[in-house]
């Protein structure tokens, strides 16, 4: 599986999202990252293939229970479901 990294001068949290190609709030919220700064990696699940796609399934469904994207997972602990800026920025002491 194939992580895009978009470099940013606030590098303290590992950050990891993911999003769909098609997805408004995905956009948000990567817009929301980059203009705050934000270190972080993403995929866009809707064009990866089958095998990694279940994968990511697994991953976000065992965090969080159900199926939302955006995703966004802070420090591999704190899940943030959905374009959620008040989260983000307590999450990332924004």
């Amino acid at each position: 599986m194939q992580f895009s990294k978009v470099s940013g001068t606030k590098n303290s949290h590992k950050v990891t999202l993911y999003a769909l190609s098609t997805c408004v709030w995905c956009k948000l919220t990567k817009e929301f990252l980059t203009e705050n700064s934000v270190e972080y990696e993403y995929i866009y699940v809707d064009l990866c293939d089958e095998d990694d796609k279940q994968k990511i399934r697994e991953i976000i469904q065992n965090k969080v229970g159900s199926l939302i994207y955006p995703t966004t997972i802070v420090d591999d602990k704190i899940v943030i479901n959905g374009f959620r800026k008040d989260k983000l920025k307590e999450a990332l002491e924004l």
